[in-house]
């Protein structure tokens, strides 16, 4: 029989972190940084973090994991470009 895995989270990672015995803050980090990567291009990460907390922070609030989900919603997304040549040469 194979678990299910939620829309939010397609490979089942969040769930897996969930289930790891003495999984550090540093694991959860590189595990959440591997959800975001497999989350379609243009997703609503807050949406699909909040409906995370929902499935899995409830039963482990002091869950390593939970943290992280909880400093990934509260990251404000980076808006606009930075660097690069257009921000080095001044146009006439």
């Amino acid at each position: 029989m194979t678990r299910s895995k939620p829309t939010y989270d397609p490979k089942g990672l969040v769930q897996d972190a969930y289930r790891i015995e003495g999984i550090t803050a540093g694991e959860c980090r590189s595990i959440f940084l591997d959800w975001a990567l497999s989350v379609p291009l243009g997703a609503d990460h807050p949406t699909l973090i909040d409906a995370l907390l929902t499935q899995y922070a409830g039963a482990q609030p002091d869950h390593p994991m939970t943290k992280v989900l909880r400093e990934g919603l509260a990251a404000k997304p980076a808006v606009g470009r930075r660097g690069g040549r257009a921000a080095r040469v001044k146009s006439n």
